[in-house]
């Protein structure tokens, strides 16, 4: 492990990430550009004193698990990630396994959606990335721990979300979640990550269980979101989920008719999450 060198390229990572390129509110008197060590540790999952060993070169040993949730953390690029693991003395992701890294090009481009809430999901619906409308929207991503930024965790295991359906609906989605993790698996059947979301999932909900035997394979398509916001009211959004092959990812945006009832909800959302981006509560 060469940590003198890994705790340069971390810091300059991080001096490279804007708040706001990961969601967060931007707040008042940074002295340094980028993220401050508290907040890659938020999304990271990992504790402040954690990142400030490693930055100063004296940290522990840091697992795979530990280097991909700080590669997604600091947005680097594969071949970054690559050279983390490497300086770490860790063997890097191997072929096969679900990509958890969001290309720079995507990043880009999901920037560029700064009036419709949208994020980035793996394979096995991972919440990899997201914008300030998205945060708007759901709530703030970062303060969950890593393993529960996944809406198959959120949707059986979460303590309740925006998210507004009837019963039949949720038997409907409920099936799809459970039948779209059935297909990651035969696509990824030795992801160390998905068997250890599969066996907490199975062992945790009851209601998970009994349709993980009986669900079959699907790929989850586009569909109409109905969401409760608490400053904004109701909101019949559509959802588009485009995907990202080489990756096996999906961007996935939300939007509402033009010069509907739900499109100007989400242009007030807009403004108050700029609103509260700024007064960085």
């Amino acid at each position: 492990m060469n940590r003198e060198e890994l705790a340069r390229v971390l810091r300059i990572a991080r001096s490279r990430v804007e708040p706001a390129d990961v969601g967060l509110p931007a707040g008042d008197r940074r002295r340094v550009p980028g993220l401050r060590r508290e907040e890659v540790a938020a999304l990271a999952g990992v504790s402040v004193d954690y990142v400030v060993r490693l930055e100063q070169g004296r940290g522990p040993h840091p697992s795979a698990a530990v280097l991909r949730a700080l590669s997604r953390a600091l947005r680097l690029r594969e071949e970054e990630q690559d050279q983390v693991f490497a300086l770490a003395g860790v063997a890097p992701p191997r072929a096969g396994s679900i990509d958890l890294v969001v290309r720079g090009s995507v990043q880009r481009l999901l920037d560029r959606f700064v009036d419709l809430p949208a994020m980035v999901l793996s394979a096995k619906s991972d919440i990899l990335a997201w914008n300030a409308m998205a945060s708007a929207l759901f709530g703030d991503w970062s303060r969950l721990r890593p393993h529960e930024r996944n809406l198959a965790w959120q949707r059986f295991l979460g303590d309740g979300d925006r998210l507004v359906v009837g019963e039949e609906e949720r038997e409907q989605t409920d099936r799809r979640s459970v039948g779209q993790l059935r297909a990651c698996l035969a696509a990824y059947p030795e992801d160390d990550g998905l068997t250890r979301l599969l066996a907490t999932l199975r062992g945790r909900s009851e209601r998970f269980e009994s349709l993980w035997r009986e669900a079959p394979a699907q790929v989850w398509t586009g569909r109409t979101k109905v969401v409760q916001h608490p400053d904004v009211g109701l909101l019949h959004l559509d959802c588009e989920r485009l995907g990202i092959p080489e990756s096996d990812q999906t961007l996935t945006v939300y939007s509402a008719e033009p010069g509907s009832e739900d499109a100007d909800r989400l242009d007030l959302l807009r403004v108050l999450g700029t609103q509260t981006m700024t007064a960085g509560r």
